[in-house]
């Protein structure tokens, strides 16, 4: 980086590290709720609208897992600051398309760059700082990351509202564009030495990474504790307003309020992070257990929202807790290859969103 003895600039250029976390949330979520105004404006079905969320999330999914080895070779900061600005020339030319084949090949261009400018970053914290600094990062790290689909589809519905569906692509492409900028004047590169392109090499560290134990236990931890973001999102929506009558704003603000719960449980991961691992792990589970056991055994009784809320409230506070806290673990293992890791940890996240997000979205289309 350059002069990264320069107190201000490094924080400057933390700041815009944590500004490029929710940028995968946002490519994903923003444009949601515009989805039906954006097939009747194009003339296309409602499966050719979700097809461009596929192509995004294949892409981005897949890029992650390998963007790692060229990121280590190539560096860290040409690469992201190039992604970033054709992002936003792939962003406007959806705003302006009216061809949905050309709209799935810049959503694929969309995934790829994104893929690079996230990994990119998450190396970044660990390249730069150590210990329980880096820990803490990490964690708002987290925190962050899990705001940009909170935030995504509120935003995108009144820029949809408001503007049209194309105005939340040319949102993405202003946002891009402004980290730019920033990321121009204040950031360089994190990577000391680059190493050189080996296959051999690379297919060690990749094998190395994956067969160890903590590693991919982590990764299984952080897939268990995101499915339980993902049952609420499938059948949620049914549940509101099929079983209990209600409106689909319900179901909108039902959904804010738990991302909230997720947010809080990140916010509370952080805050013991110098305490033992496994024992703070272990009595958010048992506490997470219980509170499961309960809603099972309470709902037959009271089948109301609020104690539905109540229980998955609590229920998601403590799978953000989970999450934070491996995801920090998960990233602190292997700091000389940390793209690579990173990578294997943003794939594995993408590729179980990847499953289950066509279901939710036919889940909400049944719901409204």
């Amino acid at each position: 980086m350059k002069n990264i003895s320069n107190e201000r600039r490094q924080r400057i250029s933390t700041i815009v590290a944590f500004a490029i976390v929710p940028m995968s949330g946002f490519a994903t979520d923003i444009y949601i709720p515009a989805m039906p105004s954006m097939g009747s404006e194009l003339k296309i079905t409602s499966l050719q609208v979700q097809l461009t969320l596929t192509a995004f999330l294949i892409s981005y999914g897949t890029a992650q897992l390998f963007i790692g080895a060229f990121l280590d070779t190539f560096g860290r900061y040409k690469p992201g600051l190039t992604a970033l600005f054709v992002f936003t020339i792939a962003s406007i030319t959806i705003a302006n398309a009216d061809n949905i084949y050309l709209i799935y090949l810049m959503r694929i261009i969309h995934g790829l760059t994104v893929a690079t400018i996230v990994v990119a970053k998450r190396a970044y914290f660990v390249a730069v700082y150590k210990g329980e600094q880096l820990k803490s990062y990490l964690s708002i790290f987290t925190i962050i990351w899990s705001v940009g689909p909170i935030v995504a589809p509120f935003i995108g519905g009144y820029l949809q509202t408001a503007f049209g569906w194309h105005s939340n692509f040319y949102f993405l492409a202003g946002m891009a564009g402004v980290i730019g900028i920033l990321e121009a004047l204040f950031t360089g590169e994190t990577l000391a030495k680059p190493a050189a392109f080996n296959v051999r090499r690379i297919a060690a560290t990749y094998y190395e990474v994956i067969t160890t134990l903590r590693f991919i236990l982590g990764l299984v931890i952080l897939g268990l504790a995101y499915s339980m973001v993902m049952i609420y999102n499938l059948t949620g929506p049914f549940i509101i307003e099929h079983k209990l009558g209600l409106s689909p704003v319900v179901i909108d603000y039902c959904s804010l309020f738990l991302g909230f719960a997720w947010t809080i449980g990140g916010l509370i991961g952080k805050a013991p992070v110098e305490k033992p691992f496994f024992s703070k792990l272990l009595l958010n589970l048992l506490l997470q257990l219980l509170f499961a056991i309960a809603m099972v055994l309470s709902i037959g009784y009271f089948g109301s929202l609020f104690t539905i809320l109540f229980f998955a409230f609590i229920i998601h506070v403590a799978a953000g807790f989970t999450y934070n806290n491996y995801f920090t673990f998960n990233m602190t293992l292997f700091p000389k290859n940390a793209d690579i890791s990173g990578g294997l940890v943003g794939g594995y996240y993408v590729q179980i969103r990847k499953q289950a997000l066509p279901l939710v979205l036919i889940e909400l289309r049944k719901a409204r």
